[in-house]
């Protein structure tokens, strides 16, 4: 859920930037713009999730073989 806040942040930011610049864009294409943020966050955490995974797969099977020589 932390992601969705993120991207609200982003867009209002962004929302603020255009106004201030003196233009608009309908509302509808900030919630697309949030969306894709959404989405881009996400990403970005499952693959940083994958590498951990795989991390610790990598550390699992190196403790599981080093613990055959102490058996």
């Amino acid at each position: 859920m932390q992601q969705a806040k993120h991207a609200e942040a982003m867009v209002n930011r962004f929302r603020e930037l255009v106004e201030d610049a003196g233009d608009s864009l309908p509302a509808n294409h900030y919630n697309e713009l949030k969306l894709i943020i959404e989405a881009g966050l996400d990403t970005a955490l499952l693959e940083s999730m994958q590498k951990i995974a795989g991390s610790l797969n990598n550390l699992a099977h190196d403790i599981q073989h080093n613990a055959e020589f102490f058996e």
